[in-house]
C-alpha cells in the first residue's frame, strides 16, 4: 500500500526526549554492523535473511540506499526545506525493486556503499546542535522531528542488523539505549502510519518492558505522541521482554498472547504499509 504522509497541520508523530539522545545509539549501531558485514565470508553474503526472498547483501543493500535518503532528507531538513519524497512511497514494492535495479554488485562493493553512506550520514548528525534536533525533515509518518527521523533510522537498521545476524548464527547485539529507542519508536510508527492510511483507535497505550526497562504511553489522536515514564494506570498496557516486544512490533514473530485487544489493532497500520497479514 502506498504511505500518505502528513506534510501540512499538526506533526503526526512526536517523541519525548533529549536532544541529540539519538546521536550515541545510531552512530554505535552503524559502526558496528558495519563491523560485522567486514567480516563476512562471500558464502555467508549470499544466505537468506529473515526479510523474504532476501540474502544478507540484498538487506546491506537496502540499508545503504535508505542511509542515503536519510542523509539527503537531514540536509534539507537543515536548510529549512523538507523533502517530499515519500508521498505515494510503496514500502512494500519499491525498496525490492531498487534492490535488484543494483545488479550484481559484490559484497565488497555494497559494503563500501554501506560503509561510505553511514559516514555520511553520521557526519551530518555528529554536528546538529541542541535545536537542530527539533527541525522539522521528512520521514515515512511525514514531517517530524529531526529526532524522530534519527529514532527510525535506527530502529530500521536495528531490525535489519538482526535480519541478517539471527540467520547466521551471529550474536545479536542489545545494547539499552537501542532497545529503548526502538521499543519507542517500533511501538509509535505504525499509529502513525495509520493515521495517513484510515482510522485508528484513538486513547492511550502503554508499555512496560524488561532487560531494560522500559516504560511510556503512546497517545493516539489526531496525532500520535510518546510519552516516556507516563502514568500507564488504568489503560492497555503491553508487557513483555522489551527486545521481544520490538521484534513483534516490527512484524517479526507474532505479538504476545497476553497482547491487550486494543494494541493488537495498532499494528495495522504498519501491517497495511507492509502489506502483511
Amino acid at each position: 500500500m502506498r504511505l500518505s504522509p502528513r506534510y501540512d497541520g499538526p506533526t503526526i508523530l512526536a517523541v519525548e526526549g533529549a536532544p541529540g539522545e539519538q546521536l550515541a545509539p545510531l552512530t554505535r549501531q552503524r559502526r558496528r554492523m558495519a563491523s560485522t558485514l567486514a567480516g563476512l565470508t562471500d558464502e555467508q553474503w549470499q544466505v537468506p535473511s529473515r526479510c523474504e526472498g532476501w540474502t544478507v547483501r540484498d538487506v546491506v543493500a537496502h540499508v545503504a540506499g535508505v542511509n542515503a535518503f536519510w542523509h539527503l532528507a537531514l540536509g534539507a531538513a537543515l536548510d529549512g526545506a523538507p523533502t517530499r519524497y515519500l508521498a505515494g512511497f510503496d514500502p512494500a514494492a519499491t525498496p525490492p525493486a531498487l534492490v535488484e535495479s543494483l545488479g550484481p554488485l559484490s559484497p565488497q562493493e555494497v559494503l563500501a556503499q554501506f560503509v561510505a553512506s553511514n559516514d555520511a550520514l553520521l557526519g551530518v548528525a555528529a554536528g546538529l546542535d541542541e535545536d537542530d534536533w527539533s527541525r522539522l525533515g521528512e520521514a515515512p509518518p511525514g514531517h517530524v522531528s529531526i529526532h524522530v527521523m534519527a529514532q527510525h533510522a535506527l530502529w530500521d537498521s536495528w531490525v535489519h542488523e538482526r535480519d541478517i545476524a539471527i540467520p547466521l548464527g551471529l550474536p545479536a547485539a542489545a545494547e539499552p539505549d537501542e532497545v529503548r529507542s526502538c521499543l519507542q519508536y517500533a511501538a509509535a510508527v505504525s499509529p502513525a502510519l495509520g493515521l495517513g492510511l484510515g482510522p485508528v483507535a484513538a486513547g492511550r497505550y502503554a508499555v512496560e518492558g524488561s532487560d531494560p526497562d522500559v516504560r511510556f504511553v503512546v497517545e493516539v489522536g489526531d496525532c500520535v505522541t510518546l510519552r516516556p515514564d507516563a502514568d500507564a494506570a488504568g489503560i492497555p498496557c503491553l508487557r513483555g521482554d522489551s527486545v521481544a516486544l520490538v521484534e513483534s512490533l516490527s512484524l517479526r514473530p507474532p505479538m504476545p498472547e497476553s497482547t491487550p485487544p486494543g494494541w493488537a489493532r495498532l499494528l495495522d497500520g504498519l501491517a497495511a504499509a507492509f502489506d502483511a497479514v
